[in-house]
């Protein structure tokens, strides 16, 4: 995350998660007409990304599609068997939670140079909590890659991993917006 935001921060803001571009669209910080664009290179990105890992993966002789592949899940599918409200109101809360340090890092009165550690920091602590409950998402395009070669549940699991990281992140826009935003 760290190298990415700085290696791809001036070509793209660094948006590698389709929730991170709607939530700094809802803070009035980015354009919604490159919101489409933007998702679409995101889910081929992390598609490609996890073909890659998949590849690599398979070299492993103990490796099996069947293990889940770090896809997201809820209930059986949860690491530690957290239901699929849990991980709702997870997901929901630590994207919002995400989007709030991005935006407040990002804004014209923060150091500028320090809001990639603060924002790869934040998302540290994201899946030192979400991996137990459903395997970490806040990212829809993370979610949908792995879901595309798990297959099977991992796909009919998918809409929480999308629902969820774009109302966190409207909540998380909608705050900063309305109540935090250096106007």
């Amino acid at each position: 995350m760290l190298t990415g935001a700085y290696a791809f921060g001036p070509v793209s803001g660094g948006h590698f998660n389709p929730a991170v571009t709607l939530g700094v669209a809802t803070a009035g910080r980015f354009s919604w007409k490159d919101v489409g664009p933007f998702w679409i290179v995101q889910l081929l990105g992390a598609t490609f990304a996890a073909f890659v890992l998949l590849k690599i993966a398979q070299g492993n002789i103990d490796f099996s599609l069947a293990n889940g592949f770090a896809a997201n899940g809820y209930d059986e599918h949860s690491p530690a068997g957290y239901t699929w409200q849990s991980g709702l109101l997870a997901e929901i809360v630590l994207t919002a939670f995400f989007l709030l340090v991005i935006l407040g890092t990002t804004e014209g009165r923060a150091p500028v140079a320090f809001a990639p550690i603060a924002i790869g920091l934040a998302l540290t602590l994201i899946h030192l909590v979400d991996i137990p409950i459903t395997n970490a998402s806040v990212n829809p395009a993370r979610s949908t890659s792995q879901a595309l070669f798990v297959g099977g549940w991992a796909l009919e699991q998918l809409w929480l991993f999308w629902v969820a990281p774009f109302v966190g992140a409207i909540i998380g826009g909608l705050i900063h917006r309305f109540a935090l935003a250096d106007d």
